[in-house]
């Protein structure tokens, strides 16, 4: 324990732990909730948790002044908000209606500023051209229970009164406390700051809100973090290209998938080499927006795809280089669409897989269909030539490739690697790459030219 002496005439001793002179400042998060919940929003949401779960941040704020939106949406925002391991709470800036009364329940304090109001959180359903319109009843039954189900194991778990938010969402609840009628039946509920801060019960406790304060600098020194480090999290406005890059995601990595596939096909690098490339940036790109994955799964991929092609242009028949760079390939993808957070496993959970799963399988199906259409449709068109033509860079033609096909028929060498079926033989002082017709053949056998596939001479053991 140390000491320090504060203060002159008069003043007496004040005593100060070196613990505490030495403390780090606070650190909080402000995240802007300012705009519809759609889906944009949780990208906003998600990176902001995220930075401040790897600063090990004290304090995370939701400013809010929203009019609602989607359920979905709002759910997805909750969970993300839970996983923040410290204190969390909401300033209703000006309003938290529908959506935004959900997530400030799920949040362990809410706290207004001068007549800021919250409520209004009944489920509507929107027509096409934005207008809102009334469910069918059953509809209707069925949405509110669901949502009362959600909103109050949140409320239960941070302390909120559970009937004032059930009164919020259904119409139908009549909100009675110490003999006043707070909400009649047929009436949703909305508050203001002062009646969300009015005290009930005994001991007496707040409706609502913790407190209101005129400004949220104001709020962060009456709960202690005057002083504290804050960092604001805004939308970037790239939020919204994310969005649609993640739907349109599995469509983005076929045709990355198929790219690729015609480069291994074609010699040289040119249109599906280059559509490829753009394709995995945009797919990647959307998954890093969205605060999914880091920019070193591109990196992954970039070599999974690299040991691929030495396996098969390089050292083929070697199995390891390509096997692991299909690995690579595939954890890559999945991690792009995994959304893990500081602390978690690097394992991922069932739940977290679903996404990069749904992404992988409607991708294997589009890039199965775009490979056979490849195979059977495009060789019988006109854009077939143009795109063999750009991929082989003028090196050479189809028709002198059929001539030095025709002139290695019948050639007899001897294979420079085993042939599983896969590797290298040398024929005179030319070096090919070839695959064995049958089983495998041992490296130093003498083999012949007895065909083509693809881009490898096939080829059989031979008398010598």
């Amino acid at each position: 324990m140390g000491m320090i002496l504060l203060g002159g005439w008069g003043s007496g001793p004040v005593i100060a732990d070196d613990a505490a002179l030495s403390a780090p400042p606070k650190t909080v998060y402000v995240i802007g909730i300012r705009d519809d919940i759609m889906p944009p929003l949780t990208y906003v949401v998600r990176r902001g948790v995220k930075e401040a779960m790897e600063a090990k941040a004290d304090l995370l704020v939701l400013d809010m002044d929203t009019n609602g939106g989607r359920v979905d949406v709002t759910e997805e925002i909750i969970e993300i908000v839970g996983k923040f391991p410290g204190d969390t709470m909401t300033y209703v800036n000006r309003k938290a209606f529908s959506a935004g009364a959900f997530i400030a329940a799920g949040t362990r304090r809410i706290f207004m500023a001068n007549e800021a109001v919250i409520g209004a959180a009944a489920p509507m359903m929107m027509m096409p051209g934005g207008g809102p319109a009334q469910l069918p009843e059953t509809v209707e039954a069925k949405m509110t229970s669901g949502i009362k189900a959600l909103i109050r194991t949140k409320a239960e778990r941070h302390g909120h009164n559970v009937e004032v938010m059930e009164a919020m969402i259904d119409r139908n609840k009549e909100l009675v406390i110490d003999g006043t009628v707070i909400n009649p039946k047929g009436q949703i509920l909305t508050l203001t700051s002062m009646e969300a801060a009015r005290e009930f019960g005994t001991p007496p406790k707040p409706l609502l809100s913790s407190g209101t304060y005129s400004t949220l600098d104001e709020l962060l020194e009456a709960v202690g973090f005057g002083g504290a480090r804050r960092v604001e999290i805004q939308p970037t406005g790239v939020e919204q290209i994310a969005f649609w890059l993640n739907a349109i995601s599995p469509l983005l990595l076929a045709l990355g998938l198929i790219g690729i596939y015609m480069e291994f096909k074609t010699p040289g690098f040119g249109v599906p080499g280059s559509i490829a490339v753009a394709a995995l940036l945009l797919y990647f790109a959307g998954g890093y927006i969205a605060g999914l994955s880091g920019i070193e799964w591109v990196a992954v991929f970039a070599l999974g795809v690299i040991l691929i092609g030495l396996e098969l242009f390089v050292f083929p028949g070697t199995l390891a280089l390509g096997l692991t760079g299909s690995l690579l390939v595939l954890v890559s993808i999945f991690m792009a669409a995994t959304d893990f957070y500081p602390g978690m496993p690097m394992v991922p959970s069932l739940p977290a897989l679903e996404l990069p799963v749904r992404n992988l399988g409607l991708a294997a199906l589009l890039t199965g269909a775009g490979i056979w259409a490849l195979s059977t449709i495009l060789p019988k068109t006109p854009a077939y030539h143009v795109l063999v033509s750009q991929a082989t860079s003028g090196t050479v033609t189809d028709t002198l490739r059929t001539r030095e096909r025709s002139s290695q028929l019948g050639l007899e060498g001897v294979a420079l690697s085993v042939l599983r079926p896969g590797g290298k033989a040398q024929f005179g002082d030319e070096v090919l790459d070839v695959i064995a017709e049958g089983e495998m053949i041992e490296r130093g056998t003498h083999v012949q030219i007895v065909g083509h596939s693809s881009r490898e001479a096939v080829v059989r053991e031979s008398a010598g």
